[in-house]
């Protein structure tokens, strides 16, 4: 996936890992998110506090606290600031950026 070490996270009570893997957070090695988003944005963040009541971030299905998303956000804003000028690269970058506008501006 990359070829960057992956960056632990946490251990999941299932004894799965969380950890980021090149451009995403991974569950047991497979991609789950690519972003973390922050419990007050998330739409079930009442249920997520419920069952991790120190919960700050979510990455997919992860709840994570303060210093475990500080953790992840490093390691993918490190991937991210690589800058890859291809041309694949950034139509990559350009769709994602129009995507999160429209999405912003209320499509669904």
């Amino acid at each position: 996936m990359s070829e960057h070490p992956p960056v632990f996270v946490k251990q999941l009570a299932d004894g799965r890992l969380v950890e980021v893997i090149g451009r995403f957070v991974c569950i047991g090695g497979q991609p789950e998110s690519d972003e973390l988003v922050v419990i007050d944005e998330h739409p079930n963040r009442q249920a997520i506090l419920r069952a991790v009541p120190g919960a700050t971030h979510v990455a997919g299905r992860v709840p994570l606290t303060m210093p475990q998303a500080s953790v992840a956000q490093a390691a993918l804003r490190r991937l991210h600031d690589a800058f890859d000028g291809s041309p694949h690269a950034v139509r990559e970058r350009l769709r994602r950026t129009v995507w999160q506008k429209a999405l912003a501006e209320g499509a669904e």
